[in-house]
């Protein structure tokens, strides 16, 4: 039996694609501290909804990530296709946004470390910081959701496959 063309196949997020989302998260985050200082506009300051935010969402991708993992590969029960595709595009999605977010924070923390003395830099980058962890706890749970919805390997249909089951 010819096998099905790898065209035909969803496969994991490549770690180039993450490294790539964060550097122009990066670049973005750092033009925009950039930008504000030359046009002599004060850069705006990070709230805390921010990490918080990105700390609950990455939460929930996780928690679904768990469930996920869970249904498929330990009670190995189906899931219905268009669920599992979601769920799949959302984990894609969760870890290249998680990655730009994480870079785009980190740039613009990176932006004001040399004026880290002054109260509103300082704050700027702490909050920059701690945004950039949530988004990589995004990042991360959205790796383990798209990891979550592989299909286990079965040995016995491997077998029909190749036409070496002798029943």
């Amino acid at each position: 039996m010819s096998e099905a063309p790898s065209g035909n196949r969803v496969t994991s997020t490549p770690p180039r694609a993450l490294v790539v989302a964060a550097l122009f998260g990066g670049l973005a985050g750092w033009l925009l501290a950039v930008t504000t200082s030359a046009l002599d506009v004060v850069p705006p300051s990070i709230p805390w909804s921010a990490p918080v935010g990105l700390f609950v969402v990455g939460a929930l991708v996780g928690a679904l990530a768990r469930s996920t993992h869970q249904q498929i590969q330990v009670r190995r029960e189906r899931m219905e296709p268009q669920r599992a595709v979601a769920f799949l595009v959302l984990g894609k999605a969760s870890a290249l946004g998680g990655a730009l977010v994480a870079g785009g924070y980190l740039g613009y923390a990176l932006s004001f470390v040399g004026a880290f003395e002054a109260d509103g830099p300082r704050e700027r980058v702490i909050r920059s910081l701690v945004a950039m962890v949530g988004g990589l706890v995004l990042g991360a749970a959205g790796l383990l959701l798209e990891r979550a919805c592989r299909v286990p390997h079965d040995e016995d249909e491997e077998r029909e496959r190749r036409g070496l089951d002798d029943d």
